[in-house]
C-alpha cells in the first residue's frame, strides 16, 4: 500500500491546452513526448476538439500511447460551425473568429475537464489566456507555451508595453513595408485580444515555455523575460518526423521516388502552411516565378475547406503544368514536409515564415526563400535574415510579389554563388540544433519540476 501512494505522489499529471491548430497540437505533441521520454514521472493529457486530435491520433508512438492520452474536448455542434471544422486546419479565414467565440466561451466545459482529471500543471497556449484562471480557481499551477518565436513574442509584448518606444532590436526586425506595427496587430486578431494574451500571460506561474533555442533567439529570450518578469525557458525545435503516408488517407503520393531522381541540392519546396491560403495574384506570381528560376520544385497548393469552386488547375496560370513537367511537381493538400526537408536533394525551402516551419528548415540544414504574410511571420522573416540561414523575398511598394524577385531570390540562394553564405549557415545551424536539443529539454524538465515543488 505505500509503494502505491509514492507512486501516486511520484506522477505529475499535465494537461496540455493548445490552440485549434495543426501548428499549435503538435508542438504540444512534441513537448510531451520528449517530458514523458526523458523523465517517466511525467503523465500527459493532450485536451482538444475531436476534430483537432484528428491530427495527431497516429502520431503518439505505442510505447508512450500509456504516457500520452488524448482528451477530447467539446464544443456545441452549431449549424453554422459543425464539429468536424472545430479546427482551424482547412477552415475558411471568414469562420476562425467563430471558432474562437466558441472556445472562449467554453470555460465552464474546460473547468469540468480540470475536475474530472485533476492535473498538478495545465500548459496552456497563449490563445486562451483565461485557461490560467479556471487553473488557478482550482489551485492548479498553470504555465503557458508559446509555440510563436521569442523575436515576434518579444516585438508584439514591446509594443503592447511601450508603445511609442522603439523596438530595442529595430535595426534586425524594420525594414520597408512592414514597418508599420498596426498592421501586424490586425492580423492577428484586435489589439483588444491581444492585450487580453497579454493579461493572461501575467496570470500564469513563473515561467513561459516557449518554442525555440538560444542559438538563433538569445537576446530576444532574455528580453521577453525582462519585459514580463517572467524565465522564459527555450524547449528545442520540436520537430516531428513523419512517414510518407498522407494521414489523412493513407495513400504514398510517390513524391519521394520523384525526388530520388533529381539531383542534390537542386529542388526547391514550396509551402505557406497548413492554414494560410494565398491570393490568387501571389499564387501566379510564384508559379511564374518558380517557372523563371529553372530550377526543381514541389509545391503544396492549399484549398480552404468546402471550397469545390476551383481546382488546382483552375487556380494555376494555363498551361503551367505542362510547361513545367519533369521539374515541377504541384501537389494538393499534403505533403510530407519534414521528410521532404530531410532530402539530401532539395536545396530551398520557400516559405511563409510560419514558426514551426522555419524550425524545421533550421534543423535539416535547408536554407531559405522567406514570402511572409501576416502575423508574426514579416518578424520571423527578418530573423531568418538576421541568423544568415535565408533571404526575404521583398513586396513591391504596392506590398505585392513579383514574379522577377522571386525566381532571383530563389536561384540566388539555391543556385549561385551569392547564396554561398546562406547554404553554409544553414548546414551549420543544423549542426548546432541537433547537437542542442538534449540540453533544452532537461532545462525544461527542471523548471517545471521546481515550479511543482
Amino acid at each position: 500500500m505505500e509503494s502505491n501512494k509514492n507512486e501516486r505522489r511520484r506522477t505529475i499529471r499535465v494537461l496540455m491546452f493548445p490552440w485549434l491548430a495543426y501548428g499549435h497540437i503538435t508542438p504540444y505533441l512534441e513537448l510531451a513526448k520528449k517530458l514523458v521520454t526523458k523523465n517517466d514521472s511525467f503523465a500527459v493529457y493532450m485536451c482538444s476538439t475531436p476534430a483537432t486530435l484528428t491530427c495527431i491520433d497516429k502520431k503518439v508512438p505505442q510505447n508512450l500511447s500509456n504516457s500520452i492520452k488524448l482528451v477530447p474536448f467539446h464544443l456545441p455542434n452549431t449549424q453554422g460551425l459543425p464539429s468536424n471544422f472545430h479546427t482551424t486546419n482547412g477552415l475558411p479565414s471568414h469562420l476562425i473568429p467563430t471558432l474562437r467565440e466558441m472556445l472562449d466561451s467554453s470555460a465552464n466545459e474546460f473547468s469540468r475537464v480540470l475536475e474530472k482529471l485533476t492535473p498538478d500543471l495545465v500548459i496552456y497556449d497563449c490563445f486562451q489566456p483565461w485557461a490560467a484562471s479556471v487553473a488557478k480557481d482550482r489551485k492548479i499551477a498553470a504555465v503557458e507555451f508559446l509555440t510563436s518565436g521569442a523575436a515576434s513574442t518579444g516585438h508584439l509584448y514591446h509594443q503592447l508595453l511601450h508603445p511609442g518606444i522603439e523596438f530595442p532590436f529595430s535595426k534586425s526586425i524594420y525594414h520597408r513595408d512592414y514597418d508599420d506595427m498596426t498592421f501586424v496587430l490586425e492580423t492577428i486578431a484586435s489589439v483588444e485580444r491581444t492585450k487580453n494574451v497579454l493579461e493572461g500571460a501575467r496570470v500564469s506561474d513563473k515561467i513561459v515555455l516557449i518554442k525555440g533555442c538560444r542559438e538563433i533567439e538569445g537576446k530576444y529570450i532574455d528580453y521577453a523575460s525582462s519585459l514580463m518578469g517572467k524565465k522564459f525557458v527555450p524547449v528545442g525545435p520540436l520537430v516531428i518526423l513523419e512517414s510518407s503516408s498522407n494521414p489523412n488517407d493513407g495513400k504514398d503520393n510517390g513524391i519521394m521516388s520523384w525526388l530520388d531522381k533529381k539531383e542534390k541540392k537542386s529542388t526547391v519546396f514550396v509551402s505557406f502552411g497548413s492554414e494560410c491560403f494565398i491570393t490568387k495574384e501571389d499564387i501566379y506570381e510564384v508559379a511564374y516565378g518558380l517557372e523563371l528560376s529553372k530550377t526543381n520544385f514541389i509545391w503544396v497548393v492549399r484549398l480552404p475547406k468546402g471550397d469545390a469552386s476551383s481546382s488546382i488547375e483552375e487556380i494555376l496560370p494555363i498551361g503551367f503544368l505542362d510547361r513545367v513537367k519533369g521539374r515541377g511537381r504541384v501537389l494538393e493538400g499534403w505533403a510530407p514536409q519534414t521528410m521532404i526537408l530531410g532530402h539530401a536533394n532539395v536545396g530551398g525551402f520557400v516559405s511563409h515564415c510560419g514558426w514551426n516551419s522555419l524550425m524545421e528548415s533550421m534543423y535539416f540544414g535547408v536554407p531559405i526563400i522567406a514570402m511572409p504574410m501576416h502575423v508574426d511571420q514579416p518578424v520571423n522573416a527578418r530573423l531568418v535574415e538576421e541568423v544568415g540561414v535565408g533571404v526575404e523575398v521583398l513586396r513591391d511598394k504596392n506590398r505585392r510579389f513579383r514574379r522577377e524577385t522571386v525566381a532571383a531570390v530563389i536561384r540566388s540562394v539555391v543556385v549561385e554563388d551569392s547564396g554561398r553564405f546562406v547554404r553554409e549557415r544553414a548546414a551549420y545551424m543544423k549542426e548546432k540544433l541537433k547537437y542542442n536539443g538534449c540540453e533544452e529539454i532537461d532545462e525544461v524538465v527542471k523548471e517545471v519540476v521546481g515550479l511543482l515543488q
